[in-house]
């Protein structure tokens, strides 16, 4: 999978906060997009993910543009904000069981061994989402975000104010998407999730500059 961003612009008001976002990368990777509070992140990966519209440009996968074909967009995409996008009266179990219905797909095989049992959720399934630690919401929210089984994973802040145990199970789950031939974009301020990233990139002024590749 090859996704490229292509002079992407958006601006609030008169506030110019994306001038001009290009990006070109390709699946096996995490790529962690680094900048300061306010400089874009979120609003980038807003746009990626279809909840905001760009003013222009282009995002393509594999060729297709997808801020116009939404519907490539939902099968080769996830999405992780930095809120909770669960219902908060629902259990563990409720919120996977709604979500893997959008898809289609069963439930019970990857309560066995897939995401939900990688991150740990199935120890706590009869949990209300209004109950749960930080950690457990987040892990919940990768399971979720992943049910349909995409190429290109939009992290955003995904271990901030974790606990250790929970940085690094989310850590080790990016490396088991990577490895296993997905894409992750992850905004982070965190230094240590560097270690897992292939290549960085710093957005600053509204442009992407690139950082190092390893």
């Amino acid at each position: 999978m090859e996704l490229r961003i292509e002079h992407i612009k958006k601006k609030f008001g008169k506030k110019e906060v994306l001038s001009d976002i290009c990006l070109e990368t390709s699946a096996g990777q995490c790529v962690a997009l680094l900048g300061e509070n306010g400089c874009g992140k979120s609003t980038l990966l807003s746009i990626l993910a279809g909840t905001l519209r760009a003013d222009s440009g282009r995002i393509l996968v594999d060729g297709t543009d997808i801020l116009k074909d939404h519907k490539c967009r939902s099968k080769v995409l996830g999405y992780v904000p930095q809120g909770t996008p669960l219902m908060a009266e629902l259990t563990a179990l409720d919120n996977l069981r709604l979500w893997y219905s959008f898809c289609g797909r069963d439930l019970s095989g990857d309560l066995e061994n897939g995401v939900p049992a990688l991150l740990g959720v199935t120890e706590f399934l009869k949990v209300p989402v209004s109950k749960m630690s930080g950690g457990m919401r987040k892990r919940l929210s990768i399971s979720c975000a992943v049910a349909h089984q995409p190429k290109l994973l939009l992290m955003d802040e995904p271990s901030a104010a974790l606990d250790l145990p929970c940085k690094e199970a989310i850590r080790d789950y990016i490396v088991h998407f990577t490895t296993s031939g997905g894409l992750v974009l992850l905004a982070t301020h965190d230094t240590e999730d560097l270690g897992i990233c292939g290549s960085s990139v710093i957005l600053k002024g509204g442009r992407l500059h690139a950082m190092y590749t390893s």
